[in-house]
This record gives C-alpha cells, structure tokens and sequence, in this order.
C-alpha cells in the first residue's frame, strides 16, 4: 500500500484509530468502532444517488439491486454520521474517491469480521464492490488481509467445521463418500463446532478432550477466564506448538513440533498463491513436524497413515481437491500457481470472478446495521478495541521471545485520549485496572490522540496483561466468529500512582 501511494494511489482509511497507515492517506474516516455496516451502506446510498455506480457491470453481472438500493435508501450521510460519527461531508468525499476511481480495491482484516455483524460487515464490503464494478480485474477487488502467512491454506485443507478440503460440504454425500473411500474409513455428516463453541461445549462437558495444534487460545480468545475453565474441565489436553505457550501450560501432554524454517510442505497466502515452503534448518532434539505427529499418533490409534513426504500428502490433495488438482511439487518450484487450477494443463486463476462468479451473478444483499452485542453504560463507560501492534505477533509466542522486538515494545500499554486521561486523573504511563464484565488487567497508560475520547485500545500480544481476559464472546450468528473488536470497559488509575512504565 505505501508503494501504491508513491506511486499515486489515493488510500482511504477506515479505522476508529488514527494508525501509522494515515500518514500517507488521502482520506482517514474514524467511526465508532462496530458502526462498520452503516458507513459503507452511506458509500453505497452516495455513490447510487449521485449516479456513480457501474449500471452495466450491475445490469450484466449482478442480481438483487433494487432490494439492495431500498434497503440503503435511508443511509444518508448524515444519518450515517449519527451512528458512526463520521462527518457527513468526510463520508461523501471518501465516497466518490471510491467510486470514480479507474481501479479500487479494498483491504479488510479482522477489523471487520470480528463483530456480531461480521458477515454483515463482508457482505456490505461485497455489495460496494459490485456496486462500482471493481471485482474480476486487475487491482479490484475484495481482499482480506490474514491474521497469520497460512489461515487461506489451513481453510483450504478443511480446518474449518462444515468442510472438507476445497470447502466441499461434509453434509454433501457424495462428497463424504469420495474421501470416505480414499481415507478408508466412515465419516460423519454431521457439522462440527467452531473454536468458541469447542471452549462451550467443554465446559458443559460435551467435550473431554481436546488436540490443539500451533494456537494459543489462553491468550488469543475471548473470555480467557471462561477459556481456562474449558480447559482445565477437560479430561484430557494435548498441545503441539514450537513453546511451552500460556496453553500448553495447562495440557497434559505436549508434542513439539518445529517453526516455518524447519518443516516442508506448502502455504497458501490470501492471493491464493500455493507457495512452497523448505526447511532451511534442522529441528532441535526431539521435535518432529506436524505431518509425522500426527501420523504417528493416528497409527497408535490403528488407523494407517504412514504419508512418506509433505510431496505423497499434495498428491493426495490434488487427487481430492478439484481447485487443487492441478498443483504439484514441481510445478510449483518453477511457477506462481493460484487456485482454482483444476488440471495440470490449467494456467491457474491469479483474479478470480473475471467473466462470472462461482454461482453466475453475483448476488446483492440488503444489510440493515445492527450494533455491536456490548454497548458502554454507566458501569462500563468506555469502548474497548483490540488489536496489533508492529513489532509484535499475535501472541506473542514468538516475537516476545525475539530481543530486538521485545525491547522496542517490552511491556504491555493501552491507548487512552488526552481528554479521557485528564477526567479521570490519569498520567502517562500509570498503572490503570481495566475491567470489563469478564475480567480484569493492570496495564500502564499510553496517553495519545491517536484513539477517540470515549475509546481505548489494548494490543492482545501480552499473556501478563492480557486483552482477551475483557473481550466478548458474542457470535456472528452465521460465521459463529467472535466480537474480539469491542466491548464496554471501565478504566480506574492505581491508588499507587507513582507507579509508572517506563517506555
């Protein structure tokens, strides 16, 4: 994005913070945060009314306009601005830079799923692409950014509760008896749970054991009071990472497997590229890659998988996987191939949707905004957003253990206003508790007016004062992903206000 800038792109930011990102951003629109419905059916109900919309890519290859037209009729700008205090002459400039662009495309991450109205919030992004026909083409598009280098591939593969590999529906029943016959065993139809619903489950004691590979849930869920609690009800938890994390802490037993550098096999990036990945290193003592644990473990359970190469296991892929079948280890170290590459002779789809989508038009759908499931009120008077950090990863699991990281961003901070600093007596970097209705932190105080007054912001890479112990595990009632991204929180300074970070 910053090359694209030098090179003249015009970059709209849509973040209720003001992030590095805004430095070279022609338009910056700061909304409450869960407002995200409401300011793009504004985009939509301004690009339609001032005739900006591609009527020829709609009329050809879309379907529901007018139901969609209807239902963003009433997302007036200045309605707009009420829910999401965006000015309402900010939103119809960002509007028509959008709109009357030659080329736009978006970029989303979690920002925008996770929310209650997480599929809402895509399906709205879906519709202003259509809208102004940027999709099918060359620097268009929707395009979410990943948390991590291969959640496109594990998705792919079937890491997912409804799906085989290449989203082949586990309800499908020829399906289920294609890789009931190449696994040699009996499947069930019925759709599993999603990761939230697993820590439920376990604590009702549906769930009595649990196989938790490369994830950190004690420190990236929400709730991670009630995540403990799943965890620690459990009969049994196996763990296999590359750390002894804050998770497998809790586990009964834990299998190392071993980092990117030390393993072979693929990723799959958000392009959906299939990128091959070779160890350049040798793995420490006994750890083995994830490919040989888990064989051997099913092999002692007396089901055979005795794979002899990441190379056997992308066979079997392509053999199954029809969006695969065209990849292989030898294609792949000579060429960039993206799927849909249904055969060897098939050149790959680098931009999908270019002459029609997958189900023929594109489908518009009539989103109404809905607020998040956690609103502030008197008890809990601020808004609290998660998120990132630039020299931190995720949990932390591996750039905290990195000395240049760590000593760039060595302790835990949250992002409070100026305005709110001074109303509630508070100096920078004094130790504050921050509860939520979940739980409770003691992190320091960051004083800036990068966030908004009536909002702060706490990165979630820290386990000692961690953001994930406050957040919401209300569910997008369809995607089942949960509203990490706000919730109500209340913020009280140490009686010890001495106490300060030195950062």
């Amino acid at each position: 994005m910053k090359k694209a800038a030098r090179r003249g792109a015009k970059i709209i930011v849509v973040e209720p913070r003001r992030i590095q990102l805004c430095d070279i951003a022609k338009i910056h629109l700061s909304q409450k945060s869960g407002s995200d419905v409401a300011w793009i059916n504004g985009f939509i109900n301004v690009i339609i009314s001032e005739g900006l919309h591609d009527a020829s890519f709609i009329e050809n290859r879309t379907e529901g306009f007018e139901e969609m037209k209807s239902a963003v009729k009433k997302y007036t700008p200045e309605y707009v601005e009420n829910i999401t205090g965006i000015p309402a002459d900010d939103l119809r400039a960002a509007a028509r830079v959008y709109a009357k662009a030659e080329k736009a495309a978006i970029l989303y991450s979690m920002g925008i799923t996770q929310h209650t109205s997480g599929t809402n919030n895509v399906m709205s992004v879906a519709n202003l692409a259509m809208l102004t026909g940027n999709i099918g083409k060359h620097g268009t598009g929707v395009n979410p950014l990943r948390g991590q280098n291969n959640v496109q591939g594990s998705c792919d593969m079937g890491a997912l509760p409804d799906v085989f590999s290449g989203y082949q529906q586990v309800s499908n029943s020829d399906a289920r008896k294609k890789f009931s016959a190449a696994w040699k065993a009996e499947l069930p139809e019925s759709v599993g749970l999603t990761a939230t619903e697993m820590m439920r489950a376990a604590i009702k004691g549906d769930i009595k054991a649990m196989y938790i590979m490369g994830e950190n849930p004690m420190v990236s869920d929400p709730d991670t009071g009630h995540v403990r609690k799943a965890l620690e009800k459990l009969d049994l938890l196996i763990v296999q990472d590359i750390f002894l994390t804050e998770t497998a802490k809790l586990a009964d037993v834990v299998f190392p497997a071993v980092c990117f550098a030390e393993k072979d096999g693929t990723f799959t990036n958000t392009e959906r590229r299939v990128q091959r990945v070779r160890a350049a290193v040798a793995a420490p003592g006994d750890s083995k890659q994830d490919w040989r644990i888990i064989g051997e473990l099913a092999m002692r359970f007396g089901y055979r998988m005795d794979y002899e190469s990441p190379e056997r296991i992308m066979e079997e892929i392509a053999s199954l996987t029809p969006s695969y079948g065209g990849v292989d280890y030898e294609r792949i170290d000579r060429e960039a191939v993206h799927w849909p590459c249904p055969s060897k002779s098939h050149p790959g789809t680098p931009i999908l949707h270019t002459g029609a989508f997958t189900r023929g038009k594109g489908k518009f759908a009539a989103v109404e905004f809905s607020g998040p499931d956690e609103v502030p009120d008197a008890d809990y008077p601020m808004t609290l957003i998660t998120g990132r950090i630039l020299y931190h990863y995720h949990t932390g699991t591996m750039t905290r253990r990195s000395r240049p990281l760590d000593e760039h961003v060595p302790l835990a901070s949250f992002q409070i206003n100026p305005e709110d600093a001074r109303s509630l007596n508070i100096a920078d970097g004094q130790f504050c508790d921050v509860t939520s209705r979940r739980g409770a932190i003691s992190i320091a105080a960051a004083i800036s007016d990068a966030v908004p007054a009536g909002s702060i912001f706490i990165p979630f890479h820290f386990a000692e004062a961690a953001a994930n112990a406050l957040t919401n595990s209300a569910l997008d009632p369809i995607a089942k992903i949960p509203e990490l991204k706000v919730c109500a929180a209340r913020v009280t300074p140490k009686e010890d206000a001495q106490r300060m970070l030195k950062y």
